[in-house]
């Protein structure tokens, strides 16, 4: 490289920002305000937050292993008790969303091998086709003709005719032999 440099035509730059002075003797409010934001809202917020994080860490609540516990079925209930056909009620409700989440389980249990098996799926997965006809078949018999606003009611009355169904077909079967 050669030594004669052209310093105008490049130009170092300023090795410090300048300094603005100040044109008015005036303090700047911002940093008192600052200051005092801080002290007055900011570090008792913080402290009040900071102590809630701190109690709530010692008893964790994990609401998605929340355990229910199990309550008298709706036919169980007495006739002007209420608040057990209210809790019967959501307990049948968390049953359909249980035995929901069985099927999907299941079909997506299907879906996977026959994603891995293949051309073989029909033989290798036959097990897991099998698994979910029973499943399915469990879950339409229990809450098929329900609707999407069937209750326990509804579904014990469903239950009932299916067994007496059941009963009728049993003795005209007994009848015949």
């Amino acid at each position: 490289m050669p030594e004669d440099r052209d310093w105008e035509a490049y130009k170092v730059p300023p090795t410090r920002t300048p300094v603005s002075e100040k044109a008015t003797s005036v303090l700047n409010p911002i940093p008192l305000i600052e200051t005092v934001f801080n002290y007055v809202i900011d570090a008792p917020v913080t402290f009040v937050r900071e102590w809630i994080e701190r109690q709530q860490s010692k008893n964790k609540f994990y609401y998605y292993h929340q355990k229910f516990r199990r309550v008298p079925d709706l036919s169980e209930c007495l006739e002007d008790d209420y608040l057990c056909f209210f809790e019967a009620e959501a307990q049948w409700k968390r049953d359909r969303m249980v035995d929901q989440e069985i099927v999907e389980i299941i079909r997506e249990r299907l879906g996977a091998c026959k994603q891995r098996e293949g051309p073989n799926q029909f033989q290798n997965c036959a097990k897991e086709a099998e698994q979910l006809l029973q499943v399915t078949k469990a879950y339409q018999d229990r809450y098929g003709d329900l609707g999407v606003h069937g209750n326990a009611r509804t579904c014990l009355m469903k239950q009932k005719h299916r067994m007496m169904e059941e009963r009728k077909a049993q003795a005209d079967a007994s009848q015949e032999t």
